[in-house]
């Protein structure tokens, strides 16, 4: 069952490294509404390190703007492409370093988690998971976006916000120093032989 909270805003990131989509939802009670969408659009950027410092600056510009209480984002899927799931991770990490560094709890989820939450069909398309959205969120047509990855951005938001109140199924960290207490050697369950 979703907790009432007072009110609480909630970033969604759909990590990429050609668009990376976001949405912000404000939940009050146990009511949410969609506050914004947008993608950053990084297909002027040749130089990948040019994205990652649009990226960071651009994130930053919306955690100062929106000043989400919680960040929501999708964990990348493993692709056969390993120079292209090293950039993905680059730029879900500069967004997350971003987050981080205001000290605002971030939720991975898994794509086919969030899909299963908004559509109840992990197998979901895009279209199908932003028709969804707009059906709950009543989004006029003319506000949806272009670009999926700003509905994919919302879809994080909203699967956290379904998430509220239910025992953690994933690892959030709310700082640097939580992941590494966490994530030390002696710490991790040992590795079968």
């Amino acid at each position: 069952m979703i907790q009432p909270v007072n009110e609480k805003i909630i970033l969604g990131i759909d990590p990429g490294t050609t668009i990376m989509g976001y949405g912000i939802l404000r939940v009050n009670g146990v009511r949410p509404e969609m506050v914004a969408m947008g993608v950053i659009d990084l297909r002027k950027f040749a130089n990948h390190y040019l994205k990652l410092r649009h990226i960071h600056a651009r994130m930053l510009s919306i955690i100062e703007s929106y000043l989400p209480d919680e960040v929501a984002i999708e964990a990348p899927f493993f692709g056969k492409n390993v120079q292209s799931m090293l950039k993905l991770g680059r730029a879900q990490g500069v967004a997350m370093a971003v987050a981080l560094s205001r000290d605002i709890p971030i939720t991975e989820y898994a794509p086919l988690k969030i899909k299963m939450a908004i559509t109840g069909n992990g197998q979901a398309s895009k279209e199908q998971v932003a028709d969804m959205l707009q059906r709950m969120l009543h989004i006029p047509p003319d506000d949806m976006p272009r670009f999926m990855d700003a509905t994919d951005g919302l879809a994080a938001a909203y699967c956290h916000f379904l998430q509220m109140g239910r025992p953690p199924t994933t690892k959030g960290y709310g700082s640097w120093k939580e992941y590494v207490t966490k994530n030390q050697p002696d710490k991790l369950p040992a590795k079968p032989v």
